[in-house]
């Protein structure tokens, strides 16, 4: 007797009893290739062929350490960082000067915000994983993150400073901090000219790295900021202007906010998964009523996009098809639309009604 069972070359054998089938944008189980967009089915009660046995591989040396030029710059940048830190923190312990070693601690708070984007900038090199099987390039989003939380506390923080500067007297302010002001802006310029394409307000992230890169080039240009601005208020006050300690560090504070806020919304809304910027919500509608239409399609639900980092959108939406109906043809059509969206990453899952 016939095993009633139906065999698909790229399937295998899905029993009468598989109702519930999952699909996703993969390459085809088949040897052969076969024209238009591959889609996989997996099931429970699918065997599913052994993968075969790839030989090892020899080690990728792009996947070292200080691999890229803005590996090494930043690298650089890191270790001018460390020993000016040092170098300050030991003279105001020598000399018993606070505001010396509350800006060494500072520095050395920044430099470690650094030393994460550093690190995110080597793993996100890494492929990958079965345990992280979309990589680690949301490393270099989390780094950006991080650093323009940071700066927003910098700003925070300076305008806390300008407004004890105006409830006490300015004739008690020292000025020995011009030098260590000056040293840190020479550092930091360096930094800026090694990150200058991304010395911008708004910039369009094309891929993750862009959003750590410029997190890095606005932490230095934030640093460099604030340095300019105590160097001018203590110019101002040798020349006796009232309050000028007060207008620079207002002024420094709002500058600092205004630059990095768009970067914190950025990579705020994609560590929150919200739906890809570059795709109006009324083209995902419009998707879903053409799904819909279609005369095989009963209902479309639970249809969720979001991107995963900035130029990978990723989407998943669940569809009820009538009996009759052809599944491959339904699913090419779906993934069509959506590749017209940018969504290159779409997982359907199908149920028979």
């Amino acid at each position: 007797m016939a095993d009633p069972r139906a065999w698909n070359p790229n399937y295998g054998v899905v029993g009468s009893g598989d109702r519930r089938l999952a699909y996703s944008r993969q390459p085809s189980f088949s040897s052969s290739p076969r024209p238009g967009p591959g889609l996989a089915r997996s099931d429970s009660s699918i065997s599913m062929p052994a993968p075969l046995a790839q030989p090892p591989k020899a080690p990728d040396v792009r996947y070292r350490w200080l691999a890229t030029r803005p590996m090494r710059r930043l690298a650089l940048l890191l270790a001018l960082n460390a020993a000016y830190s040092a170098v300050e923190l030991a003279v105001g312990l020598l000399t018993g000067r606070v505001g010396l070693v509350s800006d060494a601690f500072h520095l050395t708070f920044g430099c470690g915000l650094l030393s994460f984007s550093l690190f995110a900038m080597a793993a996100s090199r890494t492929k990958p994983d079965s345990t992280y099987t979309y990589g680690y390039k949301r490393l270099e989003v989390l780094a950006a993150f991080t650093n323009a939380l940071f700066l927003l506390f910098m700003s925070f923080s300076l305008a806390v400073e300008a407004l004890h500067s105006f409830m006490q007297d300015e004739s008690e302010h020292k000025h020995y901090l011009i030098v260590s002001a000056v040293t840190n802006l020479l550092v930091n310029l360096l930094g800026v000219w090694f990150f200058r394409s991304y010395a911008r307000v708004n910039i369009v992230y094309r891929k993750a790295e862009d959003m750590n890169h410029h997190s890095i080039c606005l932490h230095v240009l934030a640093d460099s900021v604030r340095s300019a601005g105590l160097i001018l208020a203590s110019w101002f006050l040798s020349l006796g202007i009232e309050n000028a300690e007060v207008l620079c560090l207002g002024i420094v504070s709002v500058a600092v906010f205004m630059l990095v806020m768009p970067l914190f919304k950025a990579t705020g809304n994609v560590l929150l998964q919200i739906a890809p910027g570059n795709v109006p919500p009324s083209a995902f509608i419009k998707c879903g009523r053409q799904i819909t239409a279609c005369e095989d399609v009963s209902e479309v639900s639970q249809a969720r996009f979001w991107e995963l980092v900035p130029g990978h959108a990723v989407g998943c939406l669940s569809i009820r098809l009538k009996n009759s109906s052809d599944d491959e043809s339904v699913l090419e059509y779906v993934h069509g639309l959506y590749e017209d969206l940018g969504i290159h990453d779409l997982t359907i899952q199908t149920e028979k009604s």
